[in-house]
């Protein structure tokens, strides 16, 4: 019975794929929300640096 170790980390490797599958829908909105935060911030900083930028000395 050599094999019974490979079976077992096929077994294994298969469990991860499943969870790996399983995560995949939260991680790619994680990912989109990520952008999307990203975006604004950038925004908010570029009108920011705008009215710093205009502010009368």
């Amino acid at each position: 019975m050599e094999d019974v170790p490979i079976v077992h980390a096929v077994e294994r490797i298969e469990a991860a794929l499943a969870r790996v599958e399983a995560a995949a829908p939260a991680l790619t909105e994680l990912r989109d929300r990520h952008v999307r935060f990203k975006a604004s911030v950038s925004r908010s900083l570029e009108q920011l640096d705008q009215l710093i930028e205009n502010q009368p000395d």
